[in-house]
């Protein structure tokens, strides 16, 4: 199976947001192929994971389809000096036979890419668990990384519109859940009285039907008309 650049993007934002349980960084945010005007980087992608400091931070993601590719990518002004490239964490994503974990440069992982598709991680800090990341973690320009994100975030359209939309959707829904439990109590409410006079209703219908009466015939026996 031969995979294109962009298709290999995409694989690599799949992969950002898996969870460390998965071998995966875990990002809330990720994005492929967008640049910035501070130093001109394009990562093919990158992502964002904001929670326990232990493992917080940016990760990127390069991907290579051949290994001229791959050489070619040193002679980046950002990867000459490493501290003005973007990514604490730094993965080059091949498929398969390409790349070999000797080839990388210090502190880069490597994620391989079979032929059916399926990703492995063959080095790199999520397979630390949360032991000796800092081993793995680079200098990196976070005032690019903001003006990445703030510039996506422009592409998206206004975020206050947008958390404001969200934040009614979300009082709506809950409205909603509220109401639908009020109206499920009620249901149950009636069906428990519907219940009841059912019962009530056949008790009374039971006492109110007439009841046959006993003859005695000539010879003494009881019998019924």
């Amino acid at each position: 199976m031969t995979l294109t650049h962009k298709e290999l993007c995409s694989l690599a934002v799949a992969w950002l947001q898996r969870p460390a349980s998965r071998s995966g960084p875990g990002c809330t945010v990720a994005i492929s192929e967008t640049s910035n005007w501070i130093n001109g980087e394009i990562p093919d992608a990158i992502g964002w994971r904001p929670y326990r400091q232990e493992r917080s931070g940016s990760v990127v993601v390069e991907v290579k389809v051949s290994r001229a590719d791959f050489l070619a990518d040193a002679n980046k002004p950002h990867r000459q000096d490493g501290s003005g490239g973007m990514g604490a964490y730094r993965y080059f994503m091949a498929p398969e036979g390409i790349l070999r974990v000797d080839d990388l440069p210090p502190k880069w992982g490597l994620v391989e890419i079979n032929n059916r598709g399926h990703l492995k991680v063959l080095a790199g800090h999520v397979l630390l668990g949360y032991r000796d990341e800092d081993t793995w973690r680079h200098e990196h320009n976070q005032y690019a990384e903001i003006c990445t994100l703030a510039m996506t975030l422009n592409r998206v359209g206004d975020p206050q519109k947008l958390q404001d939309r969200l934040r009614e959707m979300s009082n709506q829904l809950s409205r909603l859940a509220k109401r639908n439990d009020e109206l499920t109590k009620r249901n149950a409410d009636m069906s428990r009285d519907l219940f009841l006079l059912r019962n009530a209703n056949d008790s009374a219908s039971a006492e109110a039907r007439p009841r046959r009466k006993t003859v005695a015939n000539t010879d003494g026996a009881a019998h019924r008309p």
